[in-house]
């Protein structure tokens, strides 16, 4: 019996008597230093685990060190494919002295037909790895099964639905029968919503009569869902629209009412509470101590194996409203409808999960006097710093003059930085493209983000440029197609998440694509056909991929105040297990094949 480390997967796919099968029937063997282990064309007959040294991958058909295609060493595997086509595609050569386990290809077929999940491991693309890899980390019982993908209907109420026509004091005696909160109007275009407040306002604020209709104080803007919604992004949508209730709709028919707290008790985590805490927060001490909460929020989701997807749209809608809450507490009112505040970069693309640095604007409409905007911006600014939003290292924030203006100033600066095309203009231009509105009158950033696609979508000279910096950073794979091993590690943000985040906000911005965030881009690219549903799915799940393993880092620095981590953006390869560095190296070539085909479609070869 072979003693073998069997902890990660696909083995974590068997059960205890599968991994002893494994033991018992695996070999060692032992190959020198250019020795060909599995040739292209030949018929495999064992699976190839790595216990020692280094192998690589070619495809004789390349010439050179084009045919590099791939590395493998300790703790990787090789050879199944060649098992399931009934022969290998490529050559499998040892770079150094190698041992590794066989596992022979009679018992490799049969665990395969005894375990389908096992089987189906080696099948799979990045997208299905990468989802076995956020499961496989759930921490304390609780897997994305389990966690992410608990619906709408699993926690809705049934709802209560009166005609327009009945009177208040009708609507108050059915809440109190009902012991519920909130009651659904008939409407003429669909339902309206009124609650005990509402009710209660409508009597003693408003004077209205016990006998008027409720139709006079219902809310006829509500935000909905459907039933087989996950039940996480009801939630991200209670926290961006602010509300605490949304309603379930299907085939156009009321069929139920997802309340706030009924959500944060589903999932059962007090940390979850931080969205309610910001919602309550009446003063700047208590919204700095909601805020303070954030990273106990990103820690609960990131153990729990929630996709990265559902935690970025709730983190980014947190942080927006730690933003709203902060301009609502320091600006009058009366100026609210005359400016806006955006937040650009990844923070605009709600990309930024734990908070760095700002990245911030002020629109303002040309009429607007505003003699003590300067001041008022430091004060906003200060106020941020002490929410946990670190300063700009490039002082793009509101207390800085040039990014606070007018329309007419903005369109200014637009024309501008299209027609400089220097690397700080083309920069500008990038997170003015990813701008999002977080206080004031979104309308304002609408319109010059319309003057933006207007002036640069159909510029071919602009967009060559604009596209050029996706390809400034070099993907850290060595000339053979393996990962780069520096002590100090890679950098994934230069090396994996600027390319794909700036190639795609280029051919979003060439399709006048208006979303802001890098996977919803994707999609939207993907309906327009500018890119295949699954080569866009790989984006997606590759970005994810170096996103968390950057999160996950940023976290761990948090908890080491003497700041012995690692740098965030770098990632130590002999440190990831072996299913890490495979999704890795998947993901880095993804990114390799996307710059080649940017590259193509701008002309950067020849620039």
């Amino acid at each position: 019996m072979v003693d073998v480390e069997l902890s990660h997967p696909p083995f974590t796919f068997l059960d205890e008597e599968g991994r002893e099968r494994v033991r018992s029937g695996m070999d060692l063997a032992y190959f020198d230093r250019e020795e060909i282990i599995l040739d292209a064309g030949q018929a495999g007959e064992n699976v190839f685990l790595i216990h020692k040294g280094e192998v690589a991958e070619l495809d004789p058909t390349l010439p050179g060190a084009q045919s590099h295609i791939g590395h493998y060493t300790a703790g990787d595997l090789f050879g199944a494919i060649s098992i399931l086509n009934g022969k290998s595609r490529y050559r499998f050569r040892a770079e150094q002295e190698c041992l590794c386990y066989l596992l022979p290809k009679g018992l490799f077929k049969q665990l395969c037909k005894a375990y389908p999940a096992f089987a189906e491991f080696f099948r799979q693309r990045l997208a299905e790895k990468t989802r076995l890899l956020a499961e496989h980390r759930a921490e304390g019982g609780v897997t994305m099964a389990g966690f992410m993908l608990a619906r709408v209907s699993e926690c809705m109420r049934p709802p209560l639905v009166v005609e327009a026509t009945t009177s208040i004091a009708e609507a108050v005696h059915t809440l109190n029968d009902s012991h519920a909160d909130s009651l659904l109007v008939k409407g003429e275009n669909g339902p309206g919503m009124v609650t005990k407040t509402d009710l209660l306002n409508a009597l003693v604020l408003q004077g209205l009569a016990q006998e008027s209709p409720v139709k006079a104080v219902a809310h006829f803007e509500l935000v909905t869902a459907t039933p087989e919604k996950y039940l996480f992004e009801v939630l991200v949508q209670m926290t961006r629209f602010k509300v605490e209730r949304v309603v379930v709709m299907e085939q156009e028919q009321p069929c139920g009412v997802v309340e706030l707290t009924d959500v944060l008790s589903y999932f059962s985590s007090r940390s979850y509470v931080v969205s309610l805490q910001v919602e309550q927060a009446n003063s700047l001490e208590t919204l700095a101590a909601a805020s303070r909460r954030t990273p106990e929020l990103v820690n609960a989701l990131m153990a729990q194996g929630v996709k990265l997807r559902f935690a970025m749209g709730l983190l980014a809608a947190i942080n927006g409203r730690i933003m709203n809450k902060a301009w609502e507490f320091l600006i009058d009112e009366r100026y609210h409808r005359d400016s806006c505040m955006i937040v650009m970069g990844s923070e605009g693309r709600g990309e930024q999960i734990l908070k760095t640095d700002q990245d911030n604007g002020l629109i303002l409409s040309d009429d607007l006097e505003w003699p003590d905007c300067q001041e008022q911006m430091q004060r906003l600014t200060e106020t941020l710093i002490e929410l946990g939003y670190p300063p700009c290292p490039g002082n793009i924030m509101v207390s800085n003059p040039q990014w606070v203006g007018t329309e007419t100033q903005w369109r200014g600066r637009i024309a501008h930085w299209a027609a400089s095309r220097d690397g700080e203009s083309l920069m500008h231009l990038a997170i003015m493209l990813d701008a999002h509105a977080v206080a004031g009158n979104a309308a304002l950033l609408e319109r010059l983000r319309e003057e933006l696609f207007e002036r640069c979508s159909r510029d071919e000279i602009l967009l060559s440029y604009f596209a050029r910096a996706a390809l400034r950073f070099s993907t850290p794979l060595t000339l053979f197609g393996s990962l780069k091993k520096p002590q100090h590690g890679v950098d994934i943000k230069k090396g994996g998440i600027f390319p794909i985040v700036h190639g795609v906000r280029t051919l979003a911005l060439e399709r006048g694509i208006k979303a802001t965030s890098t996977l919803d881009r994707l999609e939207a690219l993907v309906v327009d056909g500018r890119l295949d549903e699954r080569f866009a799915e790989d984006l997606g799940e590759a970005l994810s991929l170096f996103t968390e393993m950057r999160l996950r880092q940023q976290l761990e620095r948090l908890e080491d105040p003497d700041g012995r981590r690692q740098e965030p953006d770098r990632v130590v390869v002999q440190e990831l297990s072996s299913l890490e560095r495979d999704l890795l190296r998947e993901a880095l070539h993804i990114v390799k094949e996307f710059k080649q085909r940017l590259s193509h479609r701008f002309h950067l070869e020849y620039s």
